[in-house]
């Protein structure tokens, strides 16, 4: 299956100053298939090594950072030729060894002509630690799951993709109910790699869901068993309540969801686990929506959404047919389109993102988006209802924006707001 992420990767090949390889993102997002496959593409030789649970590549940084040793012994263990022009060197779950990421200050200055890149299922979290990060001397990039558009590609829907990226308004309205259909696959199935093979190999709901309540429990193991034995549960119940966080009217998180008399301060490291191992997206809530936004975060209040709809049907153990089918799940299902578009929003790589709510109000803007020097207050609507009182307010107010609104009816303008479906939300702001 294609992913985007391939072309950052060629072009961090081709960059002059190129640094060792961070390659950050969740458990089972495809961080060491993407690499492998980069590797495949456009090496001739990969040297792979898993560093978890690997006995002869225990002491690899242990006795010293001498490159030459190093280096000899990477080829010894993959037996693989370790050429600097020719070879990708690929450590996985190199959180694992003694020294490892210390390790990259050296790859950096004294291997700097070697190619290597990094991975680890948690290696956010160690990095946030500041665990022998080296600093200045490693590029990062950061993987998520499949976007929609990776998801068309991958059911073999590249004309319908091509015809989203070139905003062929009359032709895309004309196949609206085929999207339609694709959005609500990709709602039940989610962009998890291993979801989506599964669900295009045997077109079986039950098989995805068993997929996909597999990667619920391996990330549950990583919790009990990386998480320290304090925060363990804590980092446990935040992430079970998101499902019925979202479930409610604004989704704005609430500790007394987590448990009765719940405070901020029991719970903050947890959250914070849960954003640093690439499980959950935070969005800020903004007071002020005036450039640049970042400024404007009220760090007291904030959404957490999951980092896939696939794994949040899962959790919440919604039906298939639900998602699969139209129907009158309203909260629910106004979860599943904000954290749709949550998920996408993340592929925009210098976007702010964040939301608005007016004190003593019920106006509120389910996304303020920045995009370079622009921002833009984003409406969510589930299936085609079209009426926005609050972002018609909203906009009256700030009469220097103007407004987007995504949900399941066709392309139009309507005075100050851009109508856009939600299957083509990441085409459309690309576009921007």
């Amino acid at each position: 299956m294609e992913r985007e992420i391939l072309n950052e990767l060629i072009a961090w090949k081709q960059r002059p100053d190129r640094k060792p390889l961070i390659l950050l993102g969740a458990r089972q997002v495809g961080k060491t298939h993407i690499l492998r496959e980069f590797g495949r593409r456009h090496y001739k030789y990969v040297a792979y090594l898993n560093c978890d649970n690997n006995a002869l590549a225990t002491d690899l940084f242990a006795p010293d950072y001498n490159m030459q040793r190093i280096l000899l012994s990477i080829g010894a263990l993959t037996n693989v030729p370790i050429d600097p022009d020719h070879t990708l060197i690929i450590l996985d779950e190199i959180q694992e060894l003694p020294r490892g990421l210390a390790s990259l200050k050296y790859f950096c200055e004294d291997a700097r002509e070697y190619h290597v890149a990094v991975a680890g299922s948690l290696l956010g979290i160690v990095l946030h630690q500041g665990e022998s990060y080296p600093v200045g001397k490693v590029n990062t990039l950061q993987m998520h799951p499949m976007n929609f558009e990776e998801f068309l590609l991958a059911k073999g829907k590249k004309q319908l993709l091509d015809l989203l990226k070139d905003l062929q308004w009359t032709v895309i309205e004309g196949l609206r109910s085929q999207y339609i259909q694709l959005l609500r696959e990709y709602y039940f199935v989610g962009g998890m790699p291993e979801a989506v093979k599964q669900y295009i190999d045997t077109n079986d709901a039950v098989k995805v869901r068993e997929v996909q309540k597999e990667i619920l429990l391996a990330y549950d193991k990583d919790m009990s068993r990386h998480a320290p034995t304090a925060e363990a549960l804590r980092i446990s119940q935040v992430w079970h309540s998101i499902p019925s966080q979202l479930a409610k009217e604004n989704g704005k998180f609430i500790y007394g969801v987590i448990r009765k008399g719940a405070r901020a301060k029991e719970f903050e490291m947890a959250i914070q686990w849960l954003i640093d191992a690439g499980l959950v997206y935070k969005v800020a809530h903004i007071t002020t929506p005036s450039m640049p936004l970042a400024v404007y975060e009220d760090i007291a209040t904030f959404k957490l959404y999951m980092l896939d709809c696939g794994l949040l049907g899962a959790m919440s153990n919604t039906p298939a047919t639900l998602l699969l089918l139209p129907n009158e799940m309203k909260e629910s299902k106004g979860a599943f389109a904000e954290s749709f578009v949550c998920s996408q929003l993340q592929y925009l790589r210098e976007a702010t993102i964040g939301y608005y709510t007016k004190e003593r109000s019920k106006q509120e803007i389910d996304f303020l988006l920045q995009l370079s020097t622009e921002i833009m207050p984003l409406e969510v609507k589930a299936e085609e209802n079209l009426r926005s009182k609050s972002l018609m307010t909203f906009l009256e107010e700030h009469r220097g924006l103007h407004g987007l609104r995504f949900s399941m009816s066709d392309y139009r303008q309507q005075d100050r707001i851009t109508n856009i479906p939600l299957y083509a939300l990441l085409s459309y702001l690309r576009s921007k």
